[in-house]
This record gives C-alpha cells, structure tokens and sequence, in this order.
C-alpha cells in the first residue's frame, strides 16, 4: 500500500494522491533505468533516467493534492497565483486558520460553501491587505478619521455598508447591503492579499458548526479539497475568532461576536466616541 504521510518541517502530513503516485513513479524510474542499463552505455542510461524522472514529477498536479507547505515569504506568489485560478486554500490568521479564495469568484466562492457544509444563506467576510484598501469594497465616509487605523490590522471584522460604488461582486453575499471586512495582523495573509489586488473571501476552516482551527491538524479532513495548506504552527489565541463590530449606523456600534479581543475594540470605539447599541 501507498505511504499515506510525508515528512515536512519535522512533521508528519497527510497527501495520499500525492505521495502514491510519486512513490510509483519513482519505481517505475527506476525499473526504467536498471532495465536500459542492460542495453546502452552508462550515460544513455542516464540521460533517459532524468528523463523519466522529470515525467513523473511534472505529470503530479501538486494544485489538487491539499498539499502542505509552509505559511512563508517563499510562498506567497504560489498562494496568489492558486486564488488567481480560483482555487480554495487554508492559511493562518491571527486568530483561527481560515479557507481563502477569490472573493469575486462565483465558482470558488460555491466551493467554499461546499468544503464547510455552510448554508449559503450565511454570509461569508472579506480580507484585504491594508487598512486603505478597504474604502474600494465599502461605504468609510461616516466613520471617525483614524478609526480604521485604530481597530486595524488585528482580530477584528467591522461590518460596513457595501454601497453603490463597492467593488465587489454582487453574487456575493446576495441581498445584504453590508459586508464583515478583516485586515488580520499576520504577515503572510496580508502578504498574499497584498500580492492578490483585491478581495479575498475568509471563513473558519472547519465544518460549520463544528470547532474552530488552531492548528492545521484540527482539520485535516479537509486538507484534500484545498489546493495548498499552509502551515503557520499552533495560533496562541485560542478558538474564539475575531471580534465582530457592526458600524454601518453613524455615531453607533454594535458587538456581533464578542471574539478575541472584546476589550480592546470596545476602548477603541468609546475613545472615538461611539454609542453602544445593545
């Protein structure tokens, strides 16, 4: 039987497809080889084992596999390109690893619905990469000057108005005028969402329902309908996910999720003095 686990970073991974189809085509490879060795010189042989060899690699497709790679600068193009192709990835934020793709993308937005089991009619938020970004995909002109700055980056959504001008698709979330945006403080995703250009949908990366993830393993089931998983390590912060702040009523907020950092964001909002609704 196949290995169903490779070793990275000192840790064990699960790729089945991935890991049988190299084991056998290294054996075939090799078979190849010990088999022209009998016939031709020592150098035919080989340049026909490199040849083989670079076959079966290119024949793997690695976007199909879930497989697993460091969350790291080396990596940020290669995430970019996979969301470009509208493909579905798993990365680190600075709350909880989250499932990543094209925001304005009807297929891989579909599929995000399909991997946790989520009820469409549940909204999904949006990341971009800098706090400036945000004024393109919602309504900023009545917020506090600096407010933004305040709350972001961090583990924190504000939900705003979309409004007239948002540069998101309308397949998105349909039927609500607002939008939950997050700029998480954690360099890779703001890398990769930099690197993107645009919006990116950002959702949990488990079945809905079901506990959140602080470690790639807490979901793992999943791994094979991901293109790419990318590994940042245990998250510190626990399982509560980000603080949820309503702010599409001027002068007024309103806590829809408590999240990581209740404390924090409620300082931020009574210093620009903002009133609660309860």
């Amino acid at each position: 039987m196949c290995p169903q686990f490779f070793l990275l970073r000192g840790r064990f991974y699960r790729t089945p497809s991935l890991s049988c189809r190299l084991r056998q085509g290294l054996l075939e490879c090799g078979l190849s080889f010990a088999a022209n060795q009998r016939q031709g010189s020592r150098r035919t042989c080989w340049e026909r084992f490199v040849g083989k060899m670079q076959n079966c690699v290119t024949n793997v497709d690695t976007t199909k596999m879930g497989m697993v790679l460091p969350a790291n600068e080396l990596h940020v193009e290669e995430a970019v390109h996979a969301l470009k192709s509208g493909q579905v990835i798993a990365v680190p934020t600075d709350t909880l690893y989250g499932l990543a793709c094209d925001a304005c993308s009807v297929d891989a937005v579909n599929r995000i619905y399909e991997i946790k089991g989520r009820k469409l009619t549940s909204p999904l938020a949006i990341c971009v990469g800098k706090v400036s970004d945000i004024c393109r995909f919602a309504v900023t002109e009545n917020l506090p000057n600096d407010l933004l700055e305040s709350l972001l980056p961090g583990p924190v959504t504000v939900v705003l108005l979309r409004g007239d001008s948002s540069n998101l698709e309308e397949s998105l979330n349909p039927g609500l005028d607002s939008i939950g945006i997050r700029v998480p403080d954690a360099t890779f995703i703001q890398a990769v969402a930099q690197g993107f250009g645009s919006a990116i949908a950002l959702t949990s990366a488990n079945l809905s329902g079901q506990p959140s993830s602080v470690d790639i393993k807490d979901f793992e089931d999943l791994w094979p309908l991901c293109a790419h998983i990318y590994d940042g390590g245990q998250l510190p912060v626990g399982r509560s996910g980000s603080t949820v702040v309503d702010l599409t009523n001027p002068g007024k907020y309103k806590i829809l999720r408590p999240g990581s950092a209740l404390e924090e964001t409620g300082n931020v909002l009574r210093r620009f003095n903002l009133e609660e609704v309860v």
